[in-house]
């Protein structure tokens, strides 16, 4: 699985400005790639004004993914502010160069923030199976909740794409590899750089880390694009190899 990270700052609340930053950083990919990861809410920055800024499935940041997906012949994800039956939702789209939509819903809202006042949170794990993989979606305040990313699903990869701020940049970095390690997965995390409009700093630290906790792309403050080449097969030895998955607890999660 070849995958780029793009990292980059956003320009706060404005989707046509942000979708002509990523048309840019997307142009720059000239290697074949079959997995282009964006931030969350990459067309807006993390805000709580969605009345202002949320968009349906049938608007432009939507079509524009759909239409990158297919320029690009890979899939393409990251979290946008959606709006639908009159709830608001940070949303993280998986878009198929086909044009075909999965998604995921954040379940964990940033209470610290109020997120959990605006967005109306999800009720279900998501898995996305493509090119053979197993590809969990996660967004941000997720990565502090291990019971629900928990490989009971025997996914191969976990996708993590955040606003996650530079003070608590340690915590990203440790969680990060803990979920890699865990589960004996890949783990991919998407973060942004820059400031948003309350002032907050953003250093990135996108990375990649393999299902040892070892990292195949150390943590990133440029702004830029990071390709990555993932080998599932490897992995697959190494779970066989220390089957440490079988050991796992059984649990259910009430959603």
């Amino acid at each position: 699985m070849k995958i780029a990270l793009i990292q980059t700052d956003l320009f706060w609340q404005d989707a046509s400005k942000n979708r002509e930053n990523f048309d840019s950083k997307i142009n720059e990919i000239q290697s074949e790639v079959n997995l282009i990861v964006l931030p969350e809410m990459f067309s807006t920055g993390f805000t709580m004004n969605a009345s202002e800024v949320a968009e349906t499935m049938q608007e432009e940041t939507v079509e524009w993914m759909k239409l990158k997906a297919k320029q690009k012949n890979a899939a393409i994800t990251g979290s946008v502010v959606i709006v639908e039956n009159g709830k608001y939702y940070n949303r993280m789209l998986f878009v198929f160069p086909s044009g075909e939509i999965q998604y995921y819903d954040k379940r964990h809202s940033f209470s610290l923030a109020g997120e959990d006042k605006v967005y109306t949170r999800g009720n279900r794990k998501v898995i996305v199976d493509y090119l053979g993989w197993k590809i969990c979606l996660q967004i941000c305040y997720d990565l502090r909740f291990p019971v629900f990313a928990r490989n009971v699903e025997n996914y191969d990869l976990i996708l993590y794409v955040a606003n996650w701020p530079k003070v608590r940049t340690n915590a990203w970095d440790a969680l990060l590899k803990a979920r890699a390690i865990e589960n004996l997965s890949y783990v991919v995390g998407v973060n942004r750089i820059g400031n948003d409009a309350h002032d907050y700093e953003h250093i990135g630290h996108s990375q990649a880390i393999d299902f040892l906790g070892n990292h195949i792309l150390e943590p990133q403050e440029k702004n830029g694009v990071f390709a990555i080449e993932l080998d599932k097969n490897t992995m697959y030895e190494t779970r066989k190899k220390l089957n440490f998955l079988s050991d796992r607890d059984q649990f259910e999660i009430k959603l």
